[in-house]
This record gives C-alpha cells, sequence and structure tokens, in this order.
C-alpha cells in the first residue's frame, strides 16, 4: 500500500471515531421521543413534566456550549472529547437508572452538557486534522452523524419498546453507553491536532500529525497556514465588537436564521413524534415509534442530497425552496388535524406523509444552512464570537419551542377539538384526552412565511464568495440580498 492511500484511510478512521461524537449528539436528542410515551405512562407525567424532562438535555448544551471554547484551548481538543465521552457514558447510566422524575431531568443536564461540548470540539477536532481538500467533506460528515444519531435512537427505542412493560423506557437510555465506550477507546489512540501542538510550542509533534495525515506537498504550506492563522487568533475580538455598525447585520443574520430554523418547530417532530403520532391514532407506543423510525432514515438520506445541492443551487435559492416547503407541510398538517372527524383513521397515514415531505424540506434548507451561513458571514477575526452567538441562540430557542409546544398545542384547542380514544387499565376503559396540535402547527406556519418575508432582505448568496469579499461588503454597508 502506498503511504498516500496509507494516509487517507489514516484519515478516514479518524474521522469516523471522531464523529462518533456527533452520532451521540444526535443519539441523545432523539431518544426522548420513543421514551416519553412510556415515562408518561409510568411515572404519570402531566404536560409541562414531559416538556421539562425533554427541554433539561438543552440546558445543559446550552451550559456545555459555554464553556467548550476556553476548554478546548486549554487542555486540547482530544482530552476534551475524551472527557466528553465519559460525560455522555453517566449521562446514559444515570438516566436509565433514574428513580424520580426529576432526578431523570437532571441526568438529561448532564448529557445535554456532553451534547453542548461535542457540538463544539468534534467538528473542531475533525476540521484541524484533516487534510486541506477533503476538510469540507470530512466536516459535513459531523452533521450526517447527527442525523444517523437520531434515526439510530429511533430504532433502538423500537427495539426496546414493550407494551406490557411501561418501564422499558430504561434500556432505550442505557444503550447510549455502548457508543460513548467507543467513542472513549477510540479517542485514546487518535492523535492531537496539528493546529493544537503548534499552538502550544510543539511544532515538531505538529509536524509529525500532518505527515500523517496531509499530503507530503502541502505539508509546510500547512504549517505556515496553521501559524498565520494563530497569529490573526491573538487579534481577536471580543462579544463587544459584533454590537457595531459594521458588524450589526451578520449578527442579525446569525441570529435570525437561528430563529426561523428552530421556530418552523422542528425539534417538535425530533423529540415529540411518537407523541404526535399517538395523537393522529396509532394504537400503542410500540406503532408510533416504527412510524417515527421513517422520519429518521427519510432526515438521514435528505441531508446527504443536502450535501450535494448547497454547492450547486446556492444557498439563498436553497433557503426559499425550503421554507416554502416548510410552511405548505406545517399548514397542511394543521388543516389536516382540523379535519380529524372527517378523515377519521386515515388521519394517521396522512399525518405521517405530510411530516415526512416537512422533513425533506427542512433537511435540504434550514438543516444545514443554519450553521453554513453563520460560519461564512463573519471575518476572522470575530468568527469564533460571532458563531458562538449564533449556536447559543440556536439552543436558547431550541429549549423553547421544545418546552412550549404541548402547552401551545393545548392552548389551541378548542371546545370539541380534544382528541379523545378509548384505552384499558386495570381492566376498565378509560377515556383518554390529548390536545389537538393543529392550532400550533398552523402558527409555525406563519412563522415560515415571517421566514421567508425576513429572508428577502437578510439571506446573502455566499456561494462562490471569498471570505474577504463577505468582509468588505460588511464594511461597505452594503444590504445582505447584494451580496
Amino acid at each position: 500500500m502506498s503511504e498516500g492511500k496509507q494516509n487517507k484511510a489514516l484519515v478516514i478512521v479518524i474521522a469516523a471515531i471522531a464523529s462518533t461524537g456527533g452520532l451521540l449528539f444526535g443519539f441523545d436528542t432523539g431518544v426522548i421521543s420513543g421514551a416519553l410515551p412510556f415515562l408518561k405512562e409510568s411515572w404519570g407525567l402531566t404536560t409541562n413534566e414531559q416538556e421539562l424532562v425533554t427541554t433539561a438535555v438543552l440546558v445543559g448544551a446550552v451550559l456545555g456550549a459555554l464553556g467548550s471554547g476556553r476548554i478546548t484551548d486549554i487542555v486540547g481538543r482530544k482530552k476534551v472529547i475524551l472527557v466528553t465521552s465519559l460525560i455522555f457514558a453517566l449521562g446514559s447510566i444515570l438516566t436509565g437508572a433514574a428513580p424520580t422524575m426529576w432526578f431523570l431531568a437532571i441526568s438529561r443536564v448532564v448529557l445535554g452538557i456532553a451534547i453542548g461540548i461535542s457540538s463544539f470540539a468534534v467538528p473542531l477536532y475533525i476540521s484541524e486534522i484533516s487534510p486541506v481538500k477533503a476538510r469540507g467533506a470530512l466536516v459535513s460528515s459531523f452533521q450526517l452523524m447527527i442525523t444517523i444519531g437520531i434515526v439510530a435512537s429511533y430504532f433502538s427505542d423500537l427495539a426496546f419498546a414493550d407494551e406490557s412493560n411501561p418501564y422499558s423506557w430504561r434500556w432505550m437510555f442505557y444503550v447510549g453507553v455502548f457508543p460513548a465506550i467507543v467513542l472513549f477507546i477510540g479517542m485514546i489512540f487518535l492523535p492531537e491536532t496539528p493546529r493544537f501542538l503548534i499552538g502550544k510550542g510543539k511544532d515538531d509533534e505538529g509536524r509529525r500529525v500532518l505527515e500523517k495525515v496531509e499530503d507530503p506537498a502541502l505539508v509546510d504550506s500547512a504549517i505556515a497556514k496553521i501559524k498565520e492563522e494563530i497569529a490573526m487568533d491573538k487579534e481577536s475580538v471580543g462579544f463587544g465588537e459584533l454590537f457595531s455598525k459594521t458588524w450589526r447585520i451578520p449578527l442579525m443574520i446569525a441570529i435570525g436564521i437561528m430563529f426561523v430554523q428552530q421556530f418552523v418547530g422542528i425539534n417538535t417532530v425530533i423529540y415529540y413524534a411518537p407523541t404526535l403520532f399517538l395523537i393522529a391514532g396509532f394504537e400503542g407506543a410500540r406503532a408510533a415509534i416504527a412510524a417515527t423510525v421513517s422520519v429518521g432514515i427519510v432526515n438521514v438520506l435528505s441531508t446527504v442530497v443536502s450535501m450535494f445541492l448547497i454547492d450547486k443551487i446556492g444557498r439563498r435559492k436553497l433557503y426559499f425552496i425550503g421554507v416554502t416547503g416548510i410552511m405548505i407541510s406545517l399548514a397542511a398538517l394543521g388543516m389536516f388535524f382540523f379535519m380529524k372527524d372527517s378523515l377519521g383513521e386515515n388521519l394517521r397515514f396522512v399525518i405521517v406523509g405530510t411530516v415526512l415531505i416537512y422533513i425533506v424540506f427542512f433537511a435540504i434548507s434550514l438543516g444545514p444552512l443554519g450553521w453554513l451561513i453563520i460560519s461564512e458571514i463573519f471575518p476572522l477575526k470575530i468568527r469564533g464570537v460571532g458563531m458562538s452567538v449564533g449556536a447559543l441562540s440556536n439552543w436558547f430557542f431550541n429549549g423553547i419551542v421544545a418546552f412550549t409546544f404541548l402547552k401551545l398545542a393545548w392552548l389551541f384547542t378548542g371546545d370539541g377539538m380534544e382528541i379523545t380514544k378509548t384505552v384499558i387499565k386495570d381492566g376498565k376503559e378509560v377515556i383518554e384526552r390529548d390536545p389537538n396540535p393543529a392550532g400550533a402547527f398552523l402558527l409555525y406556519a406563519c412563522i415560515a412565511v415571517i421566514g421567508i418575508i425576513w429572508g428577502l432582505k437578510y439571506i446573502p448568496e455566499t456561494k462562490g464568495i471569498e471570505l474577504e469579499k463577505i468582509e468588505e461588503h460588511w464594511r461597505q454597508g452594503k444590504a445582505p440580498n447584494e451580496l
């Protein structure tokens, strides 16, 4: 085997192991969806308690994201990922063993801390250790692994779902230990990144790592580029600079696109799909989780498609295609739930089909575009703080949506709109009442309309435009839609 092929194989192995952090990210955000119906049954959780348990992981994610940048710069990317894998494992054990709702919520905060740290540290590690020519594709693998982690959690939930055992949710959480162990063991054998080593004055070590992963002809230029970036990082500025007149527009874009991304309700589907499908008429949690698996599969496939479309169609056009499709899908979901009586048993199939269409439009547009655009609109000296604000906005808006979905569903459920079904409990027939989410979905559709109107003015086309030209555009005070 030639040296070039050996390097390529090593890079693929490194990216595959490190990307397990993305899989854990997706798994531990998606696993709650299948567990929630069983948690509701076993502990009799109220609407507020269901939302609290779901949202707790997002509180932890904010805490993890806040401290991750500074920590990775001090101790290194590799050590941070190693510790994160242990936090993932601990969180999985604690959630599976939780004796009370509050213990479970706190344990999910622990998992969230791991998610927040990995959302920063893993892409950073992959980008810094990847060869220049393959960096974009390998970093994109992190987003893909998140979607694979979500669908893996749905399959896992389905495997452990047992209608006769309301506590079958415990193994849904426990199984997260296994990918965490894979990440920990794998990372032990991986090197630290050249960027971190050279930044700490360990030039020889950094060169040795580069010689293993980079094209031999590009090693010297890669080292020169790393040193140039380190020098520029020393000139980077704090949060205050973001609010100056020059960078106010890109800051508004970063926060705005994350607002649209979250408030069109994507995580009502990721977190609450089985609950939603039970409301739509599926009989039993297992059947609802089985339907949710299709959502995860379509999400993965659509994310793969998006990786090919982004540089072909362009950011701005893809944004409007996606948000328009999302708006129509959400409006259709709202109308179908309003028509629940006339649709009868067909409601469940119509809802699943519409949710899948919604997922396709989201995954090819807002899913990847939010993170891509915020990485392109800021100049290097404020890119770190700019992307941090974007990421924190994402977690914050995500938390609001997750914590209010069931409340909104009840708020807009008028007289006669409740969805009722008769179930057998302790040998007796009991009527269960669920909220009708029609109004909530129509509200999200209205937000998608706002997103289209906002996007006409604020979404730039950054495809094929050098970062220096984007910076100059802002310095000249020009509008985003003129880029």
